[in-house]
């Protein structure tokens, strides 16, 4: 291994206790989001549609924006990320306690 090689290994481990994964099985989650998924197959996916004028300015104020400031700016959308990945997990975590998840039975007539 070459010294290039040497200082490019990383000996880190990854923490598996990330907010957007999941520790432990949630009823019903599986088959809500297929079922969502699959009512939207129909639909044109966001980025297949062609740019609107919205989109061509945020694509110029990114371009005008120095390495620097475009690094703080892809840190802070990062965060943002991250804070919606935590309370994303505190309402599936809300969702099992709930049961809002499970498969609706139907009473008997």
């Amino acid at each position: 291994m070459s010294t290039l090689d040497q200082s490019l290994l990383s000996l880190e481990k990854l923490d598996r206790s990330s907010p957007e994964l999941w520790p432990e099985s949630i009823p019903g989650v599986s088959e809500y989001m297929y079922l969502n998924s699959a009512a939207q197959n129909n639909l044109p996916q966001p980025w297949n549609r062609p740019l609107d004028d919205e989109d061509k300015q945020l694509l110029r104020y990114y371009g005008t924006l120095s390495v620097t400031n475009l690094i703080a700016e892809v840190k802070h959308l990062h965060d943002i990320a991250y804070k919606l990945g935590l309370e994303e997990a505190k309402e599936m975590t809300r969702g099992k306690y709930l049961n809002i998840l499970e498969k609706r039975r139907k009473k008997p007539l």
